[in-house]
C-alpha cells in the first residue's frame, strides 16, 4: 500500500480516510488514478479538471471513501458493487462487521487493480464475475446454530461476518493452530480459488501447476476430511506456506496466492516508508532491482522481490521482539515455496 497526501494541504492521509484531519477537506479515492481527491465540506462532487466524481452510495453507511465518475450510472464503487449480500443490519454489530469486511475488500481490489486482474462483468456475465456474500450464523427453529462457512464456489466468495469480530477471529485462530488469520488474508485466499479457475484450469499452465502443487483431481471432500482428522504431516513447513495448504492442491494454491499478495503489498508499503530491507543499490522506490516504476506490483522478475522481502521480514521480526510482541512474519520460506510463489508471479505477470 502506498502513502497518500491530502491534495489540498499535503498532510499525510491514509487509504481509509474520508476526511483530512488537518484541513477537513472531504477525501475520496479514485482507483483508476490511485489518487486521493479532495472537496470542500459544502461541495457535493469531487473534480479533476473536466471530470466530476460522486461518492459511493455506501459512504455514509460504512465510510466507503471510493469515488465513481459522475456520469457512471452505478451508485456503488468498483469494490462495493461486487457485494451481492450483506448481513442483517437490524443486529447492531453487523453494520460494524460489514464495514470492516468492505474495508478489507477495498484493500483487495487495490491489489487487483494494480495487478490488472480482471474481476469479470457483473452486468453482462454475472455468473462468471467475482462476487461476495457476507452472511451471519443463523439460529434455527430447533435451537441449533446454522454455521456459515467461509469459502468459494464458481466465483462467489462467502465470508462469515463473525470473522470481522476480533475476539471471535482470534478464538478460531488459536483453535485451528494458525499463526496468522486476518480479514485481508481471507479475501486474498478465497480469490485465489477464483483466479485458479480463470488462469490455470483448462489452460497451458495446468501441467506446470500439477508439477508444482500436485494433482487437483484428488477428491476434495476426502482430502479435507483427512486433513481435519489427521492434521498436517510432519515436516510440512518445508513444502507449504501453511498447514492448511497441505489439505489439497487447490488450498495450497490459494494459500500461496494470498501469500504472494502479502509479500508484494508489504514491499510496496515498506518502500513508501523508506524501510529498505535489502542492499542500498536496489531500494524499493527505485527502478533497479528488477521492477518498474510501478514498484513491486510491476516487478518483471520474481527473484528481486524475494531478495527484498526476506531481510525485511527478519528485521521486522526483530523489531517486534524488541518490544515484546510475537513475530511480525511467522513463516519460513523454503526453495519449494519460492518455486510456488514464482509460479503465481508468472501467472499474474505473463497475462499482463
Amino acid at each position: 500500500m502506498r502513502r497518500y497526501a491530502c491534495p489540498n494541504c499535503s498532510n499525510e492521509v491514509h487509504f481509509r480516510n474520508s476526511e483530512c484531519v488537518n484541513c477537513h477537506s472531504r477525501l475520496g479515492y479514485v482507483p483508476a488514478w490511485d489518487q486521493m481527491f479532495y472537496a470542500a465540506q459544502d461541495d457535493i462532487k469531487w473534480h479533476d479538471g473536466a471530470t466530476a466524481y460522486k461518492a459511493c452510495a455506501n459512504r455514509q453507511l460504512i465510510s466507503c471513501n471510493w469515488l465513481i465518475e459522475d456520469e457512471d450510472p452505478e451508485d456503488y464503487c468498483r469494490s462495493c458493487r461486487h457485494t451481492l449480500m450483506i448481513p442483517d443490519l437490524s443486529a447492531p454489530e453487523n453494520c460494524d462487521h460489514w464495514a470492516a469486511l468492505e474495508e478489507a475488500k477495498r484493500r483487495l481490489f487495490y491489489s487487483l487493480e494494480k495487478f490488472r486482474l480482471d474481476v469479470g462483468d457483473l452486468a453482462e456475465q454475472p455468473d462468471t464475475a467475482l462476487r461476495f456474500e457476507f452472511k451471519a450464523d443463523m439460529l434455527s427453529a430447533d435451537g441449533k446454530t446454522k454455521r456459515v462457512l467461509t469459502g468459494h464456489a464458481n466465483g462467489l466468495v462467502t465470508i462469515n461476518v463473525a470473522e470481522a469480530d476480533d475476539p471471535t477471529r482470534e478464538k478460531y485462530r488459536k483453535a485451528m493452530g494458525e499463526p496468522y488469520r486476518t480479514l485481508i488474508g481471507h479475501f486474498r485466499h478465497e480469490v485465489g480459488h477464483y483466479y485458479w479457475d480463470h488462469l490455470v484450469f483448462n489452460t497451458p499452465k495446468l501441467d506446470a501447476y500439477r508439477a508444482i502443487f500436485g494433482d487437483e483431481r484428488e477428491d476434495y471432500g476426502e482430502a479435507l476430511k483427512r486433513h481435519y482428522d489427521q492434521g498436517a504431516p510432519n515436516g510440512w513447513e518445508a513444502n507449504y506456506v501453511s498447514s492448511y495448504a497441505c489439505a489439497h492442491s487447490w488450498e495450497d494454491f490459494a494459500e500461496t496466492w494470498a501469500h504472494y499478495f502479502h509479500i508484494v503489498d508489504g514491499l510496496e508499503t515498506a518502500g513508501w516508508y523508506g524501510l529498505d530491507g535489502h542492499t542500498p543499490d536496489t531500494g524499493l522506490n527505485r527502478t533497479p532491482g528488477g521492477w518498474s516504476d510501478a514498484g513491486p506490483y510491476g516487478a518483471a522478475e520474481f527473484e528481486p522481490l524475494m531478495q527484498a522481502w526476506v531481510p525485511l521480514t527478519v528485521a521486522m521480526n526483530a523489531m517486534n521482539r524488541s518490544i515484546g510482541l510475537g513475530d511480525f512474519y511467522p513463516f519460513v520460506l523454503s526453495d519449494t515455496i519460492f518455486a510456488k510463489l514464482e509460479f503465481i508471479h508468472g501467472l499474474i505477470h505473463d497475462r499482463r
